[in-house]
């Protein structure tokens, strides 16, 4: 019979300390296959043993050394001749070369080596989940909706090209870390978003991947607590993933902001999401670094969630921080949600007028589609709103959200301008 305790002791060990290893193993053996394979037969013996033998006192320890052990096996079989006096070196030798970068951590070094730029995006979020999140190929592949073979050599491949592209080991230099980590900061961000709202397949959210991409948020906030945009995003997704029970109604709608019920959201991430805003809001009055995407992004959703209803939320405050964040990123996506915002304040004919100004770059986007249905909804062109909405659907692959534009449309009785009408 199982025991709950020695389970729960696993779990937890995997959670906690499986990028710590990989990323020791990888700095020490300088091989990415060597530090993925000892980690994962160390947690195997893990499960054999531990059940046997009770948990050890320091399990992060115990795993380290003998994910260290079945390295050094593996190097030792795989060996050539004149590579014997290096084994032997790591065999007596457990002194760590000393890092580089601003920041030494095995963790943010491994993090960088999967988030290289050399790298495409669709490799680097694979093998972020993969060595530092610890989910395994077909977790990964479930996730995206590929073939667990696909998914096996797009990992194997990016490791390849680090190796033979003798892509460092290490956190960039000072002034490389800022350009660097907003790569990092936009694997995290992508893997999250699959997640909150899956771009395809039956599942419209995808747990898995917003749990594992906060917590590489607070593996990033606890390696660089000083930025701001670090901050920003785990703000932001706390923030976001707190509603989460809230947005998918019981037959598989997607429930809009305005329309969730509050009292489900889940008030602790809102509160910490809230608190990581409030200290961003003083450093920078403190004159401690610039707004970033993510902080602004971050300060917007806190003013959704602050608000006790939909009716009571500041829209000239979100209008605000809308209007800084264009300076920031002028984005036809960020437009368009200031748009939004725009129409709550001035009225769905102003929104629509600054909606209609990104047609030609989100023509093959479906929110862009999805809102000006809405817009013209509330302006009573109910024809072209249909229209609209058969856009948004057809663009659409989050099957939530095609439910709900579906019932929205069908709700359109003929626009005025219909000839049915007269």
């Amino acid at each position: 019979m199982s025991d709950p305790a020695v389970e729960e002791a696993l779990a937890r060990a995997h959670h906690e300390e499986w990028a710590r290893v990989v990323a020791a193993l990888a700095r020490r053996f300088a091989d990415l296959d060597v530090a993925e394979d000892a980690a994962a037969e160390a947690f195997v013996t893990a499960v054999e043993r531990w059940p046997v033998d009770g948990v050890p006192p320091h399990p992060g320890g115990w795993l380290s050394t003998t994910a260290t052990r079945k390295a050094i096996d593996r190097v030792r079989r795989e060996a050539k001749r004149e590579e014997k006096h290096r084994i032997a070196l790591m065999t007596t030798d457990d002194t760590a070369p000393e890092p580089t970068g601003p920041v030494a951590d095995d963790r943010l070094r491994l993090v960088f080596t999967c988030c290289h730029p050399a790298l495409a995006q669709e490799a680097r979020v694979a093998l972020t989940l993969r060595l530092v999140g610890g989910l395994t190929v077909p977790e990964i592949a479930r996730a995206f909706l590929v073939s667990e073979t696909t998914m096996r050599q797009r990992i194997t491949r990016a490791k390849s090209k680090i190796r033979a592209a003798r892509i460092p080991y290490r956190v960039p230099s000072a002034e490389d870390l800022t350009e660097r980590l907003a790569g990092v900061l936009a694997v995290v961000f992508l893997v999250f978003n699959e997640g909150y709202l899956a771009g395809e397949g039956d599942e419209p959210i995808r747990a898995e991947l917003t749990d594992e991409a906060i917590q590489l948020g607070r593996l990033l906030r606890a390696l660089l607590p000083a930025d701001g945009e670090v901050a920003g995003l785990l703000a932001l997704m706390l923030l976001t993933e707190a509603r989460r029970t809230a947005r998918v109604s019981g037959s598989g709608e997607l429930v809009t902001l305005d329309e969730q019920d509050r009292g489900a959201w889940d008030r602790a991430l809102i509160d910490e999401g809230h608190r990581l805003v409030r200290e961003r809001l003083a450093a920078v009055a403190a004159g401690d670094g610039p707004v970033g995407r993510y902080q602004l992004l971050a300060a917007i959703n806190a003013v959704h969630t602050d608000a006790p209803s939909a009716r009571e939320v500041d829209w000239s405050q979100i209008l605000t921080l809308y209007d800084r964040l264009v300076r920031v990123d002028p984005s036809p996506v960020v437009r368009l949600n200031r748009a939004v915002a725009l129409a709550e304040i001035d009225g769905p004919d102003l929104g629509l007028a600054e909606v209609d100004r990104l047609a030609d770059a989100l023509a093959d986007y479906h929110a862009f589609h999805a809102t000006r249905a809405d817009l013209l909804r509330r302006l009573g062109r109910s024809g072209e709103s249909r229209s609209a909405y058969d856009a948004a659907i057809g663009l659409a692959g989050n099957s939530a959200e095609i439910a709900y534009l579906t019932r929205r449309r069908d709700q359109l009785g003929p626009g005025p301008e219909n000839p049915l009408r007269a």
